[in-house]
This record gives structure tokens, C-alpha cells and sequence, in this order.
């Protein structure tokens, strides 16, 4: 047994070595490979989102520029939206984490607050504007939201990042100024950007509470017409009697399918595979596509301050994404 022991003990040493070494391998770096299906899945759904809103800036334009007023759009959108998402709310009735004052909140941020904010927007300015405003804008709102609001620190990168975009931000502001209706350029302009921050805040508010994204989408919708329905009929401004089936069907399908379920749900699948921020950096892609499709679709001109301020705005974002908008500190 002397001699056996040392012949065996260089054996099994080196056979302890070779499995304490292979797990400690696994769970660092390939463990962390193992995310990146999750990962792929949230891009993806970010894609769909990017055409989804392109399309929903000129669509929203046109809207905007017809005899519907801005509460007709928001009508459509809820109404529609609900009708799809009908199921999906009540079986979410009995989703304790669900709380109402979530729903509400959800609702208020990603239903009523977004939908009016940005379809005013479109009444007043270009759907160019829309795109860095509102698309570029979002990544902006959603760090400075989650570093005032829940304490999430910006990296250093994230500031260059942030810097650049609200660079581009500000060019379309100074194009507004120069613009023949510089008034209501400049106001409808504002309820884009405050459009942003409501985006921006049911961004991070998706993260924090980990919503399913169709119980999101359904709640957006259903508590917004629930809320807005009454209001709607009895007081607002309508213009759909005097609008053709053409721009009712238009608005209502892309409204209430493409954005109001496609768009918000796949936001939300997103926000929780890939974070708030990285979601909303994707949006970026929105403004060249938006300012160059509004060219042919709605006749309207790419200014030199918007092509640059768009073209600002995604180099911006792309930077930020790239070396990822991370966080620095966490306030308990």
C-alpha cells in the first residue's frame, strides 16, 4: 500500500485538477454565453419595434395633418388595441404583482400620457422632429429617469453618449426657430419630448416591476380607454364623422394592431431581456428612417438641421450602445 499510494496520487491529482478546473470555466465566461439567445430575442424584438415606429412616425403625420384630431388617434388606438388584448386583461386580473395603482401607472406613462403627448405633437410639428424628438429623445429621458428617480448612475461613456444626442436634440430646436410657424413648431416639438419622458419612465418601470410584456400591453390599453373613453365622448373635439373609411381604417389598424400591441409588446420583451436603456438606444434607428421616409410619403423637406441632428442623435445612441450605458452606482 506505500508503494501504490505515491503512483496513485500524481493520478488522482491531476484528475481533481481537471474537474475543479472545468467547472470554474463553465460558470464565468459560458455561463454568460448562455444569455446570449435571451439577448438575441431582445434585439430582435427591438427590430420590430425600430419598424414599427418608423412607420408609426409618418402614419401618426399623416394622421395629424387629416380631420382627425389627436383624441380621434388616441380613440383608435385604444379602442382597437383593447378589443385584440381583451383576453390577456382579465386573465391578468389575477396577477397579484399586478397591483392597480401598477396598472394605472403603466397606463398613464406608456397609454394616456404617450399616446395624447405625441399625437398633439403631430398636429403641430414635422414628423422629422418626431423622430429625434420622441425616438432620440427616449434614450435621454430613460438614463436621466433611472439615475433621478431609482438611482441609477450613468458610466462616463454614457454621458459622451447622452452629450452628442442632445447635441442633435438641440438643432432640431434651433430649425424649429427658423421655421414659418415657429410657434406651434416649437410647442409641438415640446410634446414630443415630453412624449419621451413618459416612454422613458414605463420603460423603467417594466424593468423594475418585471411585467409580462401582452399583460402590459393589455393593461396599457384597457385602463387608458377605460379612463379616456368617458372623457373622449363627452368633452373632446372629434373629427372621424368627416373622415373617410380610408384614413379610419389606416389609422385605426396601424394605431391600434402595429402600435399598440406589436410595438408596446415587443418594447416591453425587450426592456426585460436587454434593459431599459440598451432597448431605448435601438430607437436611433428611427431618425434617419423617419426624416428620409417623410420626404416621399408626407412631401415634407430634410433640412440640413434635421439630416444633421438625426444623423447626431444616432451616433449618439450608437456609441452609448456600443461600450453599453451601464451603471455606476445604485441608491438603496
Amino acid at each position: 500500500m506505500s508503494e501504490e499510494a505515491p503512483s496513485l496520487l500524481p493520478a488522482k491529482s491531476l484528475r481533481t485538477s481537471i474537474a475543479a478546473q472545468s467547472p470554474q470555466a463553465a460558470p464565468s465566461p459560458p455561463a454568460n454565453q448562455t444569455l446570449n439567445p435571451s439577448l438575441g430575442m431582445g434585439f430582435a424584438a427591438m427590430g420590430v419595434v425600430v419598424l414599427c415606429w418608423s412607420g408609426f412616425n409618418i402614419v401618426s403625420r399623416i394622421g395629424g395633418k387629416s380631420v382627425l384630431t389627436p383624441y380621434d388617434l388616441a380613440a383608435l388606438r385604444f379602442l382597437v388595441a383593447s378589443i385584440l388584448l381583451s383576453p390577456l386583461f382579465f386573465k391578468s386580473l389575477g396577477m397579484p404583482s399586478l397591483t392597480i395603482w401598477r396598472r394605472v401607472a403603466l397606463a398613464s406613462c406608456a397609454g394616456l400620457g404617450y399616446a395624447l403627448l405625441v399625437y398633439v405633437g403631430f398636429s403641430l410639428a414635422p414628423a422629422a422632429h418626431a423622430g429625434v424628438l420622441v425616438n432620440g429623445g427616449i434614450p435621454l429621458a430613460t438614463t436621466m429617469i433611472g439615475w433621478w428617480v431609482f438611482g441609477l448612475k450613468p458610466t462616463h461613456r454614457a454621458w459622451i453618449a447622452l452629450a452628442i444626442t442632445g447635441a442633435g436634440i438641440a438643432l432640431i430646436g434651433r430649425h424649429s426657430l427658423i421655421s414659418e410657424n415657429v410657434t406651434l413648431t416649437l410647442l409641438g416639438d415640446l410634446f414630443y419630448f415630453l412624449a419621451a419622458c413618459s416612454w422613458g419612465f414605463y420603460g423603467q418601470l417594466v424593468r423594475r416591476w418585471q411585467v409580462n410584456p401582452l399583460a402590459a400591453s393589455a393593461n396599457i390599453n384597457m385602463i387608458s380607454l377605460l379612463i379616456f373613453a368617458p372623457i373622449y365622448l363627452l368633452f373632446l373635439p372629434k373629427g372621424i364623422a368627416d373622415a373617410t373609411s380610408a384614413q379610419i381604417l389606416l389609422q385605426a389598424g396601424y394605431q391600434g394592431v402595429v402600435a399598440g400591441v406589436i410595438a408596446a409588446s415587443c418594447y416591453a420583451f425587450a426592456t426585460l431581456r436587454i434593459g431599459p436603456t440598451r432597448a431605448s438606444l435601438m430607437l436611433a434607428l428611427v431618425p434617419p428612417i423617419s426624416a428620409i421616409a417623410a420626404v416621399p410619403f408626407l412631401g415634407e423637406a430634410l433640412t440640413i438641421e434635421t439630416g444633421l441632428g438625426a444623423a447626431l442623435v444616432t451616433i449618439g445612441a450608437v456609441f452609448g450602445a456600443s461600450g453599453g450605458l451601464g451603471i455606476r452606482h445604485h441608491k438603496s
